[in-house]
């Protein structure tokens, strides 16, 4: 790939305080392309996407040739407050403050791109639904539509299959890939062996650093075997 192709994080070192969680760590990320960020837990793989989501500032180095606009950043799901009393349009809607500002009175062509997002992911009879009542999956689904609603060049997945059925995961990989053929460039961090092997791209990392790149069957053998 030439440059223009790629997403290059060089030499970066980012952690919290004066504690750092990764360092020296270079990559290339396929732009419009799905990349899997695998690892055990503590290798530093959420650190990685706060940097990429712009809540991380590294320390050193950084993320080059990054797509233009905001990222779109999915938490996991359990990072939400079940007492929150909101629903499921008007979390969805909170993808649109980042660009209006939560002063701003949502125009028509904002509220077209919420339930165009709903309808994309499927939640659309759920709009009035509260988001405490539904499932993993729902959920899921939602926050990732609250994400799209950012039209994000980059989108940033923290574990989206995480206690997920099947078929619910399944779902959200399609999803990702037919945001890959609109452009986006997403990356994801996963646990799910399956989902990992679904991406055009992988890192792997080990205590802060990359232990591997490349290809998901050339990275996850060893795991796959």
């Amino acid at each position: 790939m030439v440059d223009g192709e790629v997403v290059v994080i060089r030499d970066m070192t980012a952690g919290y305080g004066r504690k750092a969680v990764l360092r020296g760590l270079s990559a290339r990320l396929p732009r419009s392309g799905v990349t899997a960020v695998v690892g055990p837990n503590g290798s530093g793989k959420s650190t990685l996407l706060g940097v990429l989501a712009g809540t991380v500032r590294p320390s050193r180095g950084g993320i080059e040739r990054a797509p233009a606009g905001r990222p779109g950043y999915v938490v996991q799901r359990d990072a939400v407050s079940d007492a929150l009393p909101i629903t499921v349009r008007d979390t969805v809607a909170m993808g649109r403050w980042a660009s209006r500002g939560l002063w701003r009175r949502l125009s028509a062509h904002d509220w077209s791109t919420v339930d165009d997002c709903m309808a994309r992911l499927g939640v659309s009879e759920l709009a009035e639904r509260q988001l405490s009542a539904l499932s993993g999956g729902q959920r899921q689904r939602v926050l990732l539509a609250q994400a799209l609603a950012q039209e994000p060049g980059l989108l940033v997945l923290d574990e989206p299959a995480t206690g997920l059925d099947p078929d619910a995961r399944r779902h959200i990989a399609a999803v990702l890939d037919r945001e890959k053929g609109r452009g986006v460039t997403v990356v994801h961090a996963t646990h799910d062996l399956a989902m990992a092997m679904g991406a055009d791209h992988c890192l792997l990392l080990r205590a802060g650093r990359l232990a591997a790149e490349g290809p998901p069957r050339d990275v996850l053998a060893p795991q796959a075997s």
